[in-house]
């Protein structure tokens, strides 16, 4: 890993100590000239002779996502974001009154909340997987509680707090085993760790470009596979997504792209595919083998502050990083760092209630490292940490 190169093609790192990788990462100076370029060349063409003239750009990112995940082109849907993406998923699985829904006790609100949504319109059942001894998904409690109702798997891989990374492989050897569709949210985890789609054993994929990936914001996408495609209706269709052959007749797209719609970030597209490139170049397992070392022994350094508490679980821990500083408001600890140049943020009980209120937390810091930040900037948060009076 050339570090000097990677530094100098981050304009951030000039600028500011960022540990929100979490949030959004710094993009790389390829990235961030392939969509002012594209952007550039709509205000000079037009926005639809641009989409034109950047075919081959485009179609390199179903390459580079393909690569990524191990997968199919025609697996891969681009979208605008994360969220959409994993609701084309879980809204397009048909799912009848009785049908049971297993998730995880880290399951992020957005994802919860459709549970919720569909358990009121379509009278679903939501169950909650239990926690193993170290706080991720207990894969034996799993297997023990599907039977016939339970119609979809649907597991956060890196929560959005709480550091842990969920063992999504052995999760999908269950759902194999027991022949049920499997989704996985990998948004915190694109990026930061080896993707692939065989060896996870799931049936769709969700995450985003904007953080571990280094991509631009407004750019999402999904995996879905071959096979799951005629379960799955997807929740509304368009012009793109679907062809009218009649006046009374549509086709919808034989391959993932039927989630897909037709206005789309085409500048956001591109830099997706170019940020996807990007970290392939450097290489999933190289990244993470330094992220997760640079996390596991910043968090090491700070539980050793006294007052300061790691609220991180798992047997395998991802770069975010939860922390509180004995009573201080999450946000005072943000604003301190933000006043030295340090991005970090915070997380409440609004995003994983069911695993916050669990542990009695309401509220608390985050941050995520990434291959880019230096130990000299690890030190720098930690000087600043000292100076908050826990």
């Amino acid at each position: 890993m050339d570090m000097d190169r990677i530094r100098a093609e981050t304009p951030g790192a000039e600028q500011v100590v960022h540990l929100n990788n979490c949030g959004a990462g710094l993009m790389p100076r390829p990235v961030l000239d392939a969509v002012i370029g594209h952007l550039r060349l709509e205000a000079a063409i037009g926005g639809y002779e641009a989409e034109a003239a950047a075919a081959d750009a485009l179609a390199n990112t179903y390459g580079a996502l393909s690569r990524l995940l191990n997968c199919r082109r025609d697996e891969i849907a681009v979208m605008e974001n994360a969220t959409v993406a994993w609701d084309m998923a879980f809204y397009g699985l048909p799912l009848a009154p009785g049908d049971v829904v297993l998730t995880a006790v880290s399951e992020y609100a957005s994802n919860y909340i459709a549970y919720l949504q569909r358990a009121a319109r379509d009278g679903i059942q939501v169950r909650v997987v239990p926690n193993d001894a170290h706080g991720q998904t207990d894969v034996a409690a799993l297997a023990d509680m599907i039977d016939h109702r339970v119609k979809l798997i649907s597991i956060t891989h890196a929560p959005t707090n709480g550091g842990l990374i969920n063992p999504a492989a052995a999760i999908g050897q269950v759902a194999r085993a027991a022949g049920v569709p499997y989704l996985l949210d990998a948004c915190q985890s694109a990026g930061q760790m080896p993707l692939d789609v065989e060896a996870i054993g799931c049936d769709m994929l969700s995450a985003t470009g904007r953080k571990f990936l280094r991509g631009p914001r407004g750019t999402g996408f999904l995996y879905v596979r071959a096979g799951m495609l005629a379960r799955l209706d997807p929740p509304f269709l368009d012009l793109h997504a679907a062809i009218w052959q009649s006046p009374e007749h549509y086709e919808m797209l034989p391959n993932a792209r039927r989630f897909e719609n037709w206005e789309n970030y085409v500048a956001g597209k591109i830099g997706l595919g170019v940020a996807v490139d990007y970290a392939l170049d450097i290489g999933l397992d190289a990244i993470a083998g330094r992220v997760q070392g640079l996390a596991n022994d910043l968090r090491s350094r700070m539980a050793a502050l006294p007052g300061l508490t790691v609220q991180d679980l798992g047997l395998e821990k991802s770069g975010i990083i939860s922390f509180s500083v004995g009573e201080v408001p999450p946000g005072e600890v943000k604003a301190t760092m933000a006043a030295a140049g340090i991005n970090i943020s915070t997380s409440s009980a609004h995003s994983t209630m069911q695993d916050m209120h669990s542990r009695g937390i309401t509220a608390m810091n985050r941050m995520g490292v990434h291959y880019y930040n230096t130990e000299a900037e690890l030190d720098r948060f930690m000087d600043c940490l000292r100076t908050i009076p826990a």
